[in-house]
């Protein structure tokens, strides 16, 4: 008894699915197949009908005075009322706003010979009064047996209903495609978190914010392009496979590239590439792309990520400090129309000057301990010891300052903060510092303790990076898979000469997850990296 109680929830979905089916082969037998119509010409979203109704009755009832009907029983109230909305209605359907939409049924309710639906398209939904003699008795007849989820074509005028909603009355529907599938009823919390990635579609039909979300992000990387392209950069491609995957501390995708019996690997990284168009006399360049990194997912991680690198000769980690930090301002305020921006619990401020701190400085701030005391590695493996900050036999000095900001500092780093001036041990790309030459002239901007970018004064100097080449290949052979190898065609770029060039890199996706108060990467991707269900 219990069995069948478990599996009669399932087998009443099989009817309705089959319900549906069946629905769908009574109008191909009637010739009136949906999946044979090819093109529905659109006239207005529902936003905009309603926008332009509300500016047509503003204009036409303009000095209308509401009817006052104090003092009045309800039935005579009710009769006052009742006139003055049939004459607004027949003042306004005697200048009708015509239009045509399409979009998704989300609610039917039928009535007899009059019914009601809500449409929903990519602007919103609207209320559409579905009346037997206006659309004729076979097309209502159609539209009583239609399901949720529907998609329809919809001609009709937009009038105000008695309780005050814009709606469309329809002189005529096509039914442009029949859903076989049932929408969920309700589409959202944490139980659905897992379907409504792997259904993105779904979760985009049902929850309005996910949609929103997703508009807002394209937004933000429109407005990024419109921002370089004013400020003189050129956007541009480059390789996705390729033989040497660097410019970054990340463990590569690798593949076989059959044509060439060659393997290959996906990038982690744009930057090398584009520095080689630096040195080719391109002097601000700029790519937003894919790239990939065989390394865990969690709220901030996949393993396929969209970044954005640029590169601009003549300047220093200074000028891309400026650059970003007048970005990320106006792209705020394009985007949210404030630089006021709610994350969780906190309100970014992106309107007053980022605070600027070199790492150890922000080290020193938090922890009490001044690494420009700390005379050599040994003593700094000691503070380690005594902090309990885990480290491995190779580690330096410098790196263990790294992990000392990666241990205490980077959770306190809410408001946008620029840490400056790292070690040169985790830097290989980077120009040192001329003045302190175990640091390099480096930048990473943190907001609500994450890293959003990551920026330097490029490494121009060719002896100078083959040696850190082979400082990166040492610790390659000695377990960091992570380390980069030498790449002779860079190389050789370099030698032909590279001009001093600022260069950085900016996670799209957090700052995506930032600028719409997103709680996990997941959230601002249309369709994360998933485990397999078969798996």
């Amino acid at each position: 008894m219990g069995n069948q109680q478990n599996n009669q929830p399932q087998q009443d979905i099989n009817q309705l699915l089959k319900v549906r089916r069946e629905k769908l082969a009574a109008l191909q037998e009637a010739g009136k197949d949906p999946f044979q119509i090819t093109k529905y010409d659109v006239t207005h979203h529902t936003a905009q009908a309603k926008e332009q109704y509300d500016a047509h009755e503003e204009k036409l009832l303009a000095g209308r005075v509401a009817p006052d009907v104090e003092g009045l029983d309800e039935a005579a109230a009710r009769e006052v009322l009742n006139t003055d909305y049939n004459e607004r209605r027949a003042i306004m359907d005697a200048s009708p706003i015509n239009v045509t939409i399409a979009g998704r049924m989300m609610f039917k309710r039928v009535m007899g010979k009059a019914s009601f639906c809500n449409i929903q398209d990519l602007q919103g939904r609207i209320q559409v009064y579905v009346a037997k003699d206006a659309i004729g008795e076979d097309a209502y007849a159609d539209f009583k047996k239609s399901d949720i989820g529907d998609i329809y074509g919809i001609k009709g005028y937009v009038f105000r209903t008695k309780t005050g909603e814009i709606s469309i009355h329809a002189v005529e529907m096509t039914l442009l495609s029949k859903s076989l599938q049932i929408l969920p009823e309700k589409f959202h919390g944490l139980t659905d978190t897992d379907t409504r990635y792997r259904q993105r579609y779904t979760d985009l039909i049902m929850n309005e914010e996910v949609k929103d979300t997703f508009i807002k992000r394209s937004k933000i990387i429109s407005t990024i392009r419109k921002y370089l392209d004013g400020q003189g950069f050129i956007e541009v491609e480059t390789p996705m496979l390729v033989a040497n995957a660097g410019g970054a501390a990340a463990r590569p995708f690798e593949t076989h590239f059959n044509a060439l019996d060659e393997d290959f690997k996906l990038r982690i990284s744009l930057e090398l590439y584009l520095k080689r168009l630096i040195v080719g006399g391109l002097e601000r360049v700029y790519e937003i792309g894919r790239v990939f990194r065989n390394e865990g997912l969690d709220t901030r991680h996949n393993p396929e990520f969209t970044l954005m690198e640029l590169y601009q000769a003549y300047t220093d980690y200074y000028g891309m400090m400026d650059l970003t930090e007048n970005m990320f301002r106006h792209v705020a305020q394009e985007v949210c129309g404030t630089t006021l921006v709610p994350y969780g619990e906190h309100m970014i401020d992106l309107g007053k000057p980022f605070e600027r701190l070199t790492m150890i400085e922000a080290v020193k701030k938090y922890t009490g301990i001044d690494f420009d005391e700390v005379p050599d590695t040994e003593a700094a493996k000691k503070l380690a010891d005594e902090k309990e900050v885990h480290y491995e036999a190779r580690h330096t000095k410098g790196d263990i300052l790294n992990l000392f900001f990666e241990e205490f500092v980077e959770d306190h780093l809410i408001q946008p903060t620029f840490v400056m001036d790292h070690p040169v041990e985790i830097s290989p790309l980077t120009k040192r510092k001329p003045d302190k030459p175990d640091y390099v002239e480096r930048f990473e901007l943190f907001i609500n303790g994450w890293e959003m970018c990551n920026a330097y004064s490029e490494l121009n100097d060719p002896i100078d990076q083959r040696e850190r080449f082979k400082a990166q290949e040492a610790a390659l052979a000695a377990g960091d898979d992570e380390a980069n190898t030498t790449d002779e065609d860079f190389m050789n770029a370099l030698e032909i000469g590279m001009p001093p060039t600022g260069g950085i890199g900016y996670g799209i996706d957090r700052l995506s997850m930032l600028l719409t108060n997103s709680p996990a990467i997941r959230d601002v991707l249309l369709f994360p990296t998933m485990k397999s269900l078969d798996k």
